[in-house]
């Protein structure tokens, strides 16, 4: 399975768009989305384009494709608008042999195994350490990161900016 895994879009329909768009140029089967879909947050600024009407629409229509845990920014209205689930805090994906735990990364990590991987949103950069991976955000990249998304196929992990430049490739 070729895996599309994205944080933090906050509401931009700019950002989200070029998501999307990179979703299809990838041709991944799924995209798993970490949280923070829709609401930008106290402590952001507003995204571009901050339209989350228009990035619930833009999600929906390819709700099939989706998989999603809660962000710290996720509430039950959020769930009113988008008709794929987003109140899970964690989810366990197992693909070729590996565990794959995801969650935002504002909680208490679950419980791993020696061998899992775990990715993670939140803090906005991109990391790759000890199989602990974090896509960047959408949106709103901090510490002079790219806006990204991660591509997961066949062992490897690929982080990508949302023109689809690899930032950086890990294979486990």
């Amino acid at each position: 399975m070729k895996l599309m895994i994205a944080s933090d879009i906050h509401g931009s329909a700019l950002y989200c768009g070029k998501l999307l768009e990179a979703f299809q140029q990838e041709k991944a089967d799924k995209l798993l989305l970490l949280g923070d879909i829709l609401y930008h947050g106290p402590r952001n600024a507003l995204p571009e384009e901050y339209d989350p009407k228009v990035v619930a629409a833009m999600l929906n229509a390819i709700k099939e494709q989706i998989l999603c845990v809660r962000g710290n920014c996720e509430a039950e209205v959020d769930q009113m608008m988008l008709d794929f689930p987003v109140m899970a805090d964690y989810a366990l994906l197992s693909l070729d042999g590996i565990n794959l735990y995801a969650t935002h990364g504002h909680l208490a990590e679950p419980p791993m195994n020696q061998g899992d991987v775990l990715v993670s949103g939140h803090t906005h950069v991109p990391t790759w350490q000890n199989r602990r991976f974090n896509p960047g955000s959408v949106s709103i990249p901090k510490e002079n990161s790219h806006h990204g998304y991660i591509i997961y196929a066949e062992g490897t992990f690929t982080w990508k900016d949302l023109d689809g430049n690899i930032i950086h490739t890990r294979t486990l």
